[in-house]
C-alpha cells in the first residue's frame, strides 16, 4: 500500500499506522470492532485503499479511517468505487450516521470529494452523511 503513495513527483506521506490499524493493534479514538478494508489493484499493483471501523466519535455509528488513491489513477471512480465498497459493508454492519476527518492543509482534494458523496460538514475538520446509503444509491437499505 505504501507503494501507491510514490509518484514522478515524489512522495505524498503514507500513515505507517494503518498496518497496525489493520491488524488491530493501532485504535483511532472511540473506534470499536469490527474494522475492515479494501484494496484497489490494477496490473499486480495497489492503486489505492480505503478503511473504516465501527464508531462512537461525533455521534456516529461508523468512520472512514483512510482513503487514498495514487495520483496517477484519480478521477477515474476509483475513490468512489473504494467508498461504496466501504458504504455497503457499513450498512451490513447497520452502521448509517457515518464521519470522515477531513483535514484541509493535508489533502484539500478530500473536502470536494466527500461533499460530492453527499458529505456535510459535522464538527470542526469532520464531514459526515446522516445516512450513508445515500453513497451506494439506496433510499433506504
Amino acid at each position: 500500500m505504501e507503494a501507491c503513495h510514490t509518484t514522478s513527483d515524489g512522495v505524498i506521506p503514507y500513515d505507517h499506522r494503518m498496518a497496525a490499524y489493520l491488524d488491530g493493534y493501532h485504535h483511532p479514538q472511540k473506534a470499536l470492532p469490527p474494522r475492515i478494508g479494501y484494496l484497489a489493484v490494477a496490473e499486480g499493483t495497489v492503486i489505492g485503499y480505503i478503511a473504516g471501523h465501527l464508531t462512537t466519535r461525533n455521534a456516529c455509528a461508523a468512520e472512514v479511517q483512510y482513503l487514498f488513491v495514487s495520483p496517477t489513477y484519480r478521477r477515474n471512480g476509483i475513490g468512489t468505487a473504494l467508498l461504496r465498497l466501504l458504504s455497503e459493508w457499513f450498512l451490513k454492519q447497520g452502521a448509517r450516521r457515518v464521519c470522515v476527518p477531513i483535514a484541509g492543509d493535508s489533502f484539500p482534494e478530500a473536502k470536494p470529494f466527500y461533499e460530492h458523496a453527499g458529505a456535510a460538514p459535522l464538527v470542526k475538520n469532520w464531514h459526515g452523511w446522516e445516512d450513508i446509503a445515500v453513497v451506494v444509491g439506496e433510499d433506504e437499505a
